[in-house]
């Protein structure tokens, strides 16, 4: 491990076991701990543990996973923004985690907060850091978006006063379905190839998404996880879980980099719900609180 790194994966283990002991403590049920390895000899190495909770009482499906690899090449989807490293050595690292609610009332959260390193041409170490979170409703409150938003712009703040609405913009023009013109959910914060406050400032900003995200979103769980629901609200749960896997598995930069560089199929499909649905050319009923959801929440707006 280049040793610059060696901080970061100290935080990003303690992070996942933060993350994954209040979310235990919330839901009354323990993740499964699932350590694995990719030994030297394939065209990606190194280690991980993916944290999972699949039943639970209040998330149908938690996951919580940390990986560092290491790989003789960059696959294409880490070297878009930065063509002079294609095909360079590298080094990566990072937690992400989606949990997907029982109660249809809660919200779909994904984060995910990234380090990689790479070997240039001339032979100098290139680091940067990608993440974020975003919120994805099923039926939209106001509140809960100002909560979350509002959370996020303090992650941010004390690393500049542009970042919010920069990183906002970015994540609203990434988590969008452009086969279905349409976003994921009401966005959040997302960053990629950042290094501009040098690697400590960098890495600090880093730290504080990862730390923002349980106050950003437990509060919204704690508020509507006892919400009573029937089979309609489920259904509409289960088909816009289908957007979740279409942009996923079409657009999202996280899957295919490791599909591309060979990573661990298992733990790179943790984000998918456990149960989905499609309905061909579905319209919800006007005035509805599913109609609302499109009209009101899934378009980009300036929540704070």
């Amino acid at each position: 491990m280049n040793p610059a790194f060696e901080s970061v994966q100290t935080y990003l283990l303690g992070l996942q076991h933060r993350i994954t002991s209040a979310l235990t403590a919330l839901d009354g049920k323990s993740f499964l701990s699932d350590a694995w390895e990719k030994p030297a000899g394939e065209t990606l190495q190194g280690h991980g543990i993916t944290m999972i909770m699949e039943q639970g009482n209040v998330f149908e499906r938690a996951g919580c996973g940390f990986s560092h690899v290491t790989g003789p090449k960059l696959p294409p989807s880490a070297t878009q923004h930065r063509p002079e490293l294609n095909g360079s050595p590298f080094e990566a690292m990072g937690v992400s985690l989606v949990f997907h609610p029982r109660n249809p009332y809660v919200p779909t959260v994904h984060m995910n907060v990234r380090a990689l390193m790479a070997r240039a041409p001339d032979g100098q170490s290139v680091a940067w850091f990608g993440g974020g979170m975003d919120l994805t409703p099923y039926y939209g409150f106001d509140e809960d978006a100002i909560h979350f938003h509002t959370t996020c712009k303090q992650a941010l703040d004390s690393f500049g006063q542009q970042l919010y609405p920069r990183f906002k913009t970015w994540c609203d023009d990434y988590f969008f379905l452009k086969h279905r013109n349409e976003p994921r959910g009401i966005g959040g914060i997302f960053y990629d190839d950042f290094s501009e406050l040098g690697f400590d400032r960098s890495f600090e900003m880093m730290r504080s998404v990862g730390d923002h995200l349980l106050k950003a979103y437990l509060p919204i769980v704690e508020r509507r996880k006892d919400m009573v629901y029937g089979e309609r609200e489920r259904d509409h749960q289960l088909y816009r879980r289908g957007r979740y896997v279409e942009f996923n598995l079409v657009f999202d930069r996280g899957t295919h980099f490791g599909l591309q560089s060979g990573g661990r199929t298992e733990s790179i499909l943790l984000s998918m719900p456990p149960l989905v649905t499609w309905s061909y050319q579905h319209q919800p009923e006007p005035g509805s609180a599913e109609h609302r959801l499109y009209t009101d929440y899934l378009k980009p707006k300036a929540w704070i």
